[in-house]
């Protein structure tokens, strides 16, 4: 499906540019948000008429994305977890979980917002990125750990306290390896491919809409 973009859409191209996109991947998440128009000739001549008004939309919502930047680069947020002694969680941390954490340090944002490429479910510091304006977006740093007391010693030493490593044997390691070996196929060949959609948590599966690659055809 061509359409016409209304907005800066990461990986497709700027404002005004016709690009061709998955059908789905346009009715499910560009045309919905008001991030694009079907390519017709009518909404071509529409998009004219607005396009004044749409740079300056946006340029406001980049310039209120910037002040949230500021406030939200480097930003170390800790989120409380259950895990055993070789720091694997009971669960995992969501987009969700991270989304709860940036808002409860004083900064709105949607789970939409942040950017995750694999579930953690480790302890330890994982840097996140934070998607807030298509050409604004910062990273916070997720402090997953099993106390209050263990977060600030986590954040002090700049890593991951009271793992004991050796809990991790031999059977771990084996299907660890095997899990590589299933996946190695796969990942070769979607290397090919992009990901598409940057407002979605990548491992949320309620987003799994916007994780299609958009470019294919």
């Amino acid at each position: 499906m061509d359409v016409i973009l209304l907005e800066r859409v990461e990986k497709l191209g700027q404002m005004g540019d016709v690009v061709t996109v998955k059908p789905g991947f346009a009715r499910n998440y560009l045309l919905p948000r008001k991030k694009a128009l079907r390519a017709t000739k009518n909404n071509q001549a529409v998009f004219e008429g607005q396009r004044t008004q749409l740079e300056a939309e946006n340029l406001d919502r980049k310039t209120e994305a910037e002040k949230v930047a500021v406030k939200v680069d480097g930003l170390t947020v800790p989120v409380i977890r259950a895990a055993g002694e070789s720091g694997q969680l009971y669960g995992s941390v969501t987009a969700r979980d991270i989304a709860e954490a940036v808002i409860e340090a004083g900064v709105s944002i949607s789970r939409q917002q942040v950017v995750l490429d694999r579930a953690l479910k480790t302890l330890g510091l994982e840097k996140v990125r934070i998607f807030l304006h298509a050409e604004v977006d910062a990273t916070v740093i997720v402090n997953i750990a099993r106390s209050s007391d263990e977060a600030e010693q986590q954040a002090s030493l700049g890593r991951a306290v009271g793992v004991d490593e050796s809990d991790l044997d031999e059977q771990d390691e084996d299907e660890l390896d095997s899990l590589m070996a299933e996946v190695a196929p796969e990942a070769e060949a979607g290397a090919e491919s992009a990901e598409d959609a940057p407002e979605a948590a990548a491992g949320d599966a309620e987003e799994a809409a916007e994780d299609a690659d958009p470019t294919a055809s």
